[in-house]
């Protein structure tokens, strides 16, 4: 399945801290969890491993200081959701994108103009 090219923004990455930062990446992961209700299905979802998103949960709780994401084992409870604070990380960084790529887009149409006017090169 190829993936559609989308001009513009392609990562936006937010440091808040030496220990924190929000990308795209991470923000996918944590969309994925809040979908799915499982962790091991967003990394599915995103082609990683369940060790790789699994760390990447554990550096999104440590580096913010309070839990993103909580995840429970064994039972009827057993799954992964986002906290208050994940769901407001998450709303936040994806308004952070839209608020860019708005005020980004007439110059990315004006470099895409200029990119398709020039000839192809052999």
């Amino acid at each position: 399945m190829a993936k559609e090219l989308k001009l513009g923004l392609s990562h936006l990455r937010i440091t808040l801290s030496e220990t924190f930062y929000i990308g795209p990446g991470r923000a996918d992961l944590l969309e994925f969890i809040a979908e799915t209700g499982s962790i091991s299905e967003a990394a599915k979802r995103m082609g990683m491993s369940y060790k790789r998103a699994w760390g990447l949960v554990q550096a999104l709780n440590e580096g913010f200081g309070a839990p993103l994401v909580e995840a429970s084992r064994g039972g009827n409870a057993q799954g992964a959701s986002l906290t208050e604070a994940g769901r407001e990380v998450l709303e936040r960084y994806r308004g952070m994108q839209e608020a860019t790529r708005r005020a980004i887009a007439r110059d990315v149409e004006a470099l895409a103009r200029l990119h398709a006017d020039i000839p192809e090169r052999k």
